[in-house]
């Protein structure tokens, strides 16, 4: 088996997405047996800056449309997070350690009907609004600190 720590790490786009009663957007992964919920986010493509793919990954997960939603924040340093040594060689087919990611705080311009998880490659079984301070509760354990990472970078648009 490859050594993880000489793997790269998947460059991807993260979104933070908050209604108007400051509620955070969360999705529950179709394809994990945990009760684990998480923030859109998604693989940055050759050639696609990362405000881009986070506009694209948001639409490809939750049906909400570009004019939906304000940009209020961006991260200003990539996040990282790394996936646990039994997990390495059975996502992304072994090719990367853990993610390098791109976050964005969006506001949301819609009402719950913008929302579709029904997509055309559908990545959420189920969909809430969340407290903001629930957020590392609900995430997988080995991505817990990069939420609390976020929570702190965009405290002060989360009151």
């Amino acid at each position: 088996m490859t050594d993880p720590s000489s793997l790269p790490y998947r460059p991807c786009a993260g979104v933070m997405l908050i209604n108007a009663d400051g509620q955070v957007f969360v999705g529950q992964r179709l394809d994990s047996v945990l009760e684990a919920w998480q923030m859109p986010q998604g693989g940055i493509n050759p050639g696609e800056d990362s405000l881009a793919a986070a506009y694209r990954e948001l639409w490809e997960e939750t049906g909400v449309k570009r004019e939906l939603v304000e940009l209020v924040a961006s991260a200003p340093d990539e996040l990282f997070y790394d996936l646990p040594d039994d997990l390495v060689a059975k996502v992304w087919n072994g090719k990367w350690r853990g993610q390098r990611q791109r976050w964005f705080l969006f506001r949301f311009l819609g009402t719950d009907g913008d929302v579709n998880i029904q997509t055309a490659e559908p990545e959420f079984r189920a969909w809430r609004w969340a407290a903001s301070e629930d957020l590392p509760e609900l995430i997988v354990p080995f991505k817990r600190d990069l939420y609390k990472q976020l929570l702190s970078i965009f405290a002060e648009h989360l009151a």
